[in-house]
């Protein structure tokens, strides 16, 4: 596990290429390169932990082509909006094997829609233990209010839990940086305080506190974006966490798709020793904003060279890592090439004196 540059984070695998939180997704970022595999964790209406981004199986799945589900859909309350789909929770394990994951994106490659299935959270930490290198892994904790409310384990056990205990039976524990964490390395993560403070009790590994847009209130908690990037509460979640995940666009804002003069966000967070992994930097010209001429490396170089942070959650595996490569490369890797964009860095650093 490298820690001497940002993290490249795999969000949902290199799902840029293959249908998001699949095991081929996830083989693919840790071909390409990612240090962490990262994943959404949600339950079943049997209580079996999965792999899937949203509460509702319509985006990513063929679940409405599925004629003995269709009187499965229903409508519920998440995250203060009624929701209507196909949940997760009203499907056991066996069910959910039975689907198959599409591509989420019209634009991107759909040759992969319908060849993979949803896969579970032990499943997931066995591709990253199985890789023929060290592979982190960073797990959320996805709307665990709405898990909680729908789906009761027999041992009394909360939907946090079950998710530390999956990480316990698997090795996964330490503080960050310690040996244990070097050898596994984890982070979890979630938009629920409530839910970081309770694990905090059972594992000791790092926790990343993510942050949503400025509109959107904490699904536990109800308190804004203010409320919780203000000092005062950063020096309070500070106590449980070792960063945070915002959006990166409440970071550094844009209008007409050019970005605005950051916020103070990164320095504040760094003041109170936390890092700061945004989330999600993606290759279309349609994620790209027009200060980067549409060029993803000129985006990694502003973010990481720029706004100073510390991991980066890609659609993108194979391209943050090809970035930093050339700019950061591990010494024993370095080529002609990187030897020359460092030269052509610190030229550039000295003329700017």
């Amino acid at each position: 596990m490298q820690t001497f540059r940002p993290y490249n984070i795999a969000h949902r695998g290199s799902n840029g290429e293959i249908p998001e939180e699949t095991a081929a997704a996830y083989l693919r970022a840790i071909e390409e390169g990612a240090d962490f595999i990262e994943t959404d964790i949600l339950a079943s209406k049997d209580g079996a932990l999965i792999c899937l981004h949203d509460v509702t199986l319509d985006e990513t799945t063929d679940v409405a082509k599925r004629k003995e589900f269709a009187n499965r859909r229903r409508t519920y309350e998440v995250e203060w909006f009624n929701v209507t789909g196909w949940f997760v929770v009203d499907f056991t394990l066996e069910e959910l094997k039975t689907l198959k994951v599409k591509q989420r994106y019209s634009f991107r490659d759909q040759q992969y829609n319908g060849m993979f299935t949803i896969i579970t959270f032990e499943e997931f930490i066995s591709i990253a233990l199985d890789a023929d290198r060290t592979v982190g892994v960073y797990p959320e904790i996805k709307d665990p209010v709405f898990i909680n409310k729908h789906v009761k384990w027999a041992d009394g056990k909360k939907f946090e839990d079950k998710f530390v205990d999956t990480l316990l039976k698997y090795g996964y524990k330490g503080q960050y940086m310690s040996e244990n964490w070097m050898k596994q390395p984890l982070f979890i993560q979630s938009f629920a305080p409530t839910s970081i403070v309770h694990v905090s009790k059972l594992i000791d590994s790092p926790k990343i506190f993510l942050i949503d847009d400025i509109t959107v209130r904490t699904q536990d908690t109800n308190q804004s974006y203010w409320e919780i990037t203000s000092d005062d509460y950063l020096a309070y979640i500070g106590k449980y966490v070792v960063g945070l995940g915002p959006w990166k666009d409440t970071i550094v804002p844009a209008a007409g798709n050019y970005l605005m003069p950051p916020s103070d966000l990164v320095a504040r967070a760094h003041a109170h020793n936390l890092q700061v992994h945004p989330y999600t930097y993606r290759n279309e010209n349609k994620f790209l904003h027009f200060n980067f001429h549409q060029d993803p490396y000129a985006e990694y170089d502003f973010w990481i060279n720029t706004v100073g942070v510390d991991g980066l959650f890609t659609d993108f595996t194979r391209t943050l890592h090809r970035y930093q490569e050339l700019t950061s490369p591990h010494q024993k890797d370095e080529t002609a090439n990187s030897l020359l964009v460092r030269i052509s860095q610190m030229i550039s650093a000295y003329e700017g004196l």
